[in-house]
């Protein structure tokens, strides 16, 4: 069994680690798209440098293949730790891909799509403070931080009053809300300088170049 629980999670991070917002980008115009916009491969800076097509393909993808990861970590893993571990592991990957030197997305939409199976309620809690956020401020890096940090808090306080979820769901949870957070240093950084460009503004850089901001999500 415990063999076959490392097989799963080596496949949760590989599956999860797989760059759609880079792929089809390379396969349509045969650029980088790290080199383009935010510099980011997830579903925000497709849809800002590629359309809107690509980029809701990009979101659903990068959503469902953490989901796939937490189901089948679900049914074929040994133990109930297995399927956090395994959503921890997609968006690990998707964060850290390995096909593409380790530079990858914000994991946003992989972490939703991973915890929307395992703790449903503690997920829409994020997706409430993120929407909230991004509607009255229109910065989607502090929607996307505030939300991831309102997932792992929430997560406690749900099992903590009524023991919703397990102790290895909260701290999996915690921990992918924090490399949510990490994964957003840059955009941090634009905000305490009044830099950050907020939903609805074109990024200098949309056309290509270096970038010099991020935005949220991917």
């Amino acid at each position: 069994m415990m063999s076959t629980d490392i097989l799963l999670l080596l496949g949760s991070y590989l599956v999860g680690a797989i760059p759609f917002g880079y792929l089809f980008t390379k396969l349509r115009t045969g650029a980088d798209i790290r080199e383009k916009g935010s510099g980011n491969i997830g579903a925000t800076n497709v849809l800002r440098t590629q359309g809107p097509l690509w980029g809701a393909l990009t979101l659903a993808l990068d959503f469902g293949k953490a989901a796939l990861a937490v189901n089948c970590c679900r049914y074929f893993g040994s133990a109930p730790w297995m399927i956090p571990a395994g959503g921890f592991a997609a968006v690990f990957g998707h964060c850290y891909p390995v096909y593409i030197g380790f530079r990858g997305g914000k994991g946003i939409a992989s972490g939703f799509g991973a915890f929307i199976f395992i703790s449903p309620a503690a997920a829409f809690c994020g997706v409430a403070v993120f929407s909230a956020v991004v509607g009255l401020t229109r910065l989607v890096a502090l929607g996307s931080i505030l939300g991831s940090l309102a997932f792992g808090a929430s997560l406690f306080l749900l099992h903590a009053f009524w023991g919703w979820y397990d102790i290895p769901t909260c701290w999996a949870g915690l921990c992918v809300a924090l490399l949510l957070v990490a994964r957003h240093h840059k955009n941090i950084r634009n905000m305490i300088r009044k830099e950050e460009p907020r939903l609805g503004e074109k990024d200098r850089d949309s056309q290509g170049g270096v970038p010099e901001t991020e935005q949220a999500n991917g």
